[in-house]
């Protein structure tokens, strides 16, 4: 049997020195993420952080560039592996009131230093490696990424 890794998305977006996080409730802990999520089926990368921003932050996020692909196999799961394309882009339009998703308690915007502050209450160590990777400058075209040989 073939071993497949779960794909998920990230979203950096970053606003007057600030970055979006969601702060949201795992295993009875709260903890912060980026926008993330996994990709659903018979959709595209690019759908899948749209939607995902959207529904964990109320956002409509409009991806720039791939920060990078993450493989990571969950400490907690032996048997679960991620990768998850990051993505950096703009929000663009905040739809106040919208209900967030399940377990999510809030978007938050934080600065580097009060990300790394509460580096002992972010997700996974993803969350600041991505940050970090954006920072130093990683970034790389959305068309690197394609989704069907068909499409032009």
């Amino acid at each position: 049997m073939q071993w497949k890794p779960n794909t998920t998305v990230a979203a950096i977006a970053e606003q007057d020195g600030r970055f979006l996080l969601v702060e949201e409730s795992i295993n009875g802990n709260l903890v912060f993420n980026q926008p993330a999520g996994h990709l659903e089926q018979g959709e595209s990368l690019i759908e899948a952080i749209k939607r995902e921003v959207m529904e964990e932050t109320a956002w409509e996020f409009e991806p720039k560039s791939l920060v990078g692909v993450y493989l990571y196999p969950n400490p907690h799961q032996a048997d679960i592996t991620y990768l998850r394309f990051c993505f950096y882009g703009h929000c663009i339009k905040e739809h106040k009131g919208q209900a967030l998703d399940d377990g999510i308690v809030r978007a938050a915007w934080l600065t580097e230093d009060e990300i790394e502050k509460e580096h002992e209450r972010m997700r996974s160590p993803l969350v600041t490696r991505c940050i970090k990777d954006y920072i130093s400058g990683k970034s790389y075209p959305l068309d690197l990424i394609h989704h069907s040989l068909n499409s032009e």
